[in-house]
């Protein structure tokens, strides 16, 4: 079972205890909640990605030096 350690600041003392049901389920629900919000996180990074990469490319098609497009989007 999972296990936390408690430090009393006062006399230096530490503890180790087995986390409570309800301990384990908030650290499972926040592990999913990370998992959701690092998923999103990376979807947003790789659609503005490929919208930059497409920019670059339709620039290119317009007759811009692939330098002179990269200069516009940044």
């Amino acid at each position: 079972m999972p296990t936390k350690v408690i430090v009393d600041c006062t006399t230096g003392i530490s503890t180790e205890v087995e986390l409570t049901a309800e301990e384990i389920a908030d650290a499972e629900a926040s592990a999913q909640k990370f998992a959701a919000l690092r998923a999103k996180e990376e979807a947003e990074a790789q659609a503005k990605a490929e919208a930059k990469a497409s920019a670059l490319v339709k620039l290119q098609e317009l007759g811009l030096t692939e330098d002179e497009a990269k200069a516009l989007i940044g």
